[in-house]
This record gives structure tokens, sequence and C-alpha cells, in this order.
């Protein structure tokens, strides 16, 4: 009787695939990352799990989860660098954008039409 029921129930209770893809995902990351070693070859499998590590993001949020202390110096180390990553990155926002209005006025100017 159990077995009839557990098979009535999977029937029904089926969850559409986006829902199970989330939830595949959000298992993955609570098991972490699984890696099979092949014939023995253990550098293959490390650089494989390196890989695996830094397309999933786990190796981002190990780093910002650091339980260690962070010294004043380190971070006004990181908080410049992180200045200036930001200030790059809207500097060069700002050179495309000058260039793509230059680009619409030249064209706007001569007459050709943009499609």
């Amino acid at each position: 009787m159990s077995s009839l029921a557990s098979r009535l129930s999977s029937t029904v209770l089926k969850r559409p695939s986006t829902e199970l893809n989330s939830l595949s995902s959000q298992l993955n990351q609570w098991r972490g990352i699984r890696v099979r070693v092949l014939q023995n070859n253990l550098e293959r499998a490390l650089t494989f799990m390196q890989r695996q590590m830094t397309s999933s993001g786990v190796e981002r949020l190990i780093k910002h989860e650091q339980t260690h202390h962070i010294k004043n110096s380190e971070k006004r180390i990181l908080a410049r660098k992180n200045l200036e990553r930001r200030l790059k990155s809207q500097d060069l926002a700002r050179k495309l954008k000058s260039i793509l209005m230059k680009k619409v006025r030249y064209t706007s100017f001569i007459g050709i039409s943009i499609n």
C-alpha cells in the first residue's frame, strides 16, 4: 500500500523543471562541489575542482567569509583598491558615453540614419 501511495504522490506532486533546476543548484551549493578522481589522477581532479570553484563563485564566497581579523592597514589598502576600480569603471563608462554621443551627433549632422 505504501508503494502505491508513494508512486501516486510522486506523479501528482511533480514540480516544473525550472523549480527543480533552482532546487538542484541550491542543493549543490549546500553540499559543495564533488569531483570524481578517474584513473587515480589526483592532479587532474584538483585542477578540475579549481575550475569548478572559480566558475561557481564558491571561491569568492570563501574569501568574503573571512573569520580572521583584518588589520586596519589591510582595510585601507582594500578600500583604496576598490575606490580605484570603481573610478576606473566610471571613467571608462564616461568615455564610452562621450564617444557614442559624438557618433550620434555626427551621423545626425550628416543625415545618416542608424538602424
